[in-house]
Order: structure tokens, then sequence, then C-alpha cells
């Protein structure tokens, strides 16, 4: 049986000012991403409920994988004052938005019952191979 993993990715910032979303429902139905970076660590992979973005490579790494449960649109990326004021002169890279629709120990990726992601072994090990030093991962029960 193939073993799941519950991730808690790097929040490198929250959703911007132009995140288009329905909050009536939980967890709320966004229609339209804007991130605003805050401070990035440098992972692949990042988070800001109840949304996740990643790098091209981990996109490209994630689409060469045939992975089910998720596709790609596009994100807007700013980067904040306080991220301008941490690290000046960094290149913020194209994020994509990563769009879990997948179920929760079924399909490679999914969302728990408690909103967290929740991916297969074959997915963790490609991110791992990648950058997800500031992300908390257990083993699913």
């Amino acid at each position: 049986m193939p073993k799941y993993y519950l991730l808690e990715p790097e929040i490198a910032g929250e959703l911007g000012p132009d995140t288009v979303m329905d909050p009536s429902v939980h967890p709320p139905r966004v229609s339209d991403l804007h991130y605003d970076l805050k401070g990035w660590l440098g992972d692949d992979l990042l988070e800001s409920f109840p949304c996740y973005i990643v790098t091209d490579r981990c996109r490209d790494a994630l689409e060469n994988g045939g992975f089910s449960g998720c596709t790609f649109a596009p994100v807007r990326v700013t980067a904040s004052d306080v991220f301008l004021e941490l690290y000046p002169g960094r290149a913020v890279p194209t994020f994509h938005w990563l769009k879990v629709d997948g179920i929760a120990g079924e399909d490679d990726l999914g969302v728990a019952d408690d909103h967290r992601l929740v991916v297969s072994g074959d997915v963790l090990k490609v991110l791992r191979s990648l950058s997800i030093d500031h992300c908390d991962f257990e083993e699913l029960q």
C-alpha cells in the first residue's frame, strides 16, 4: 500500500489584496490568486491558506512526474516592503498556483479534512529533490 504524507509548507507571505475569493465558504474559494511575499527562505513550495504556489522547477518536476490531483494556474506574486527590506536586490522567481483537486490518500496530491496538503511518497521524493527545507511533513496514518 502506498504511503502518503501530510505537508505544512513554508509560509512566506499572505494572500495579497488583489486575491479574488468567496469567504462565505470554508475553506474560502479562490478564483484569482495574488501572493504577497513577506519573507521567503527559498523553498520551491509555499503556502498561504487555502492556496499553494510553486516555482517553475517544482511545477516542471510535478508535471514531468505525471502526478494526479493537481493543475497549475497563473498567480500574481509581489514583493512586499518587508521583503524588499529583508532581501534588497533579491530576484523573485516565477511562481505558479498549485491547484490541488485530488482526493487525499488516493491521488498523488490532495487536501486532508484539516486542510493540510497530502502527497504520495513519490511526490514527496520529488519535492525533497528540490528545496523544501522549511516544510514540515509527517506520514499520514
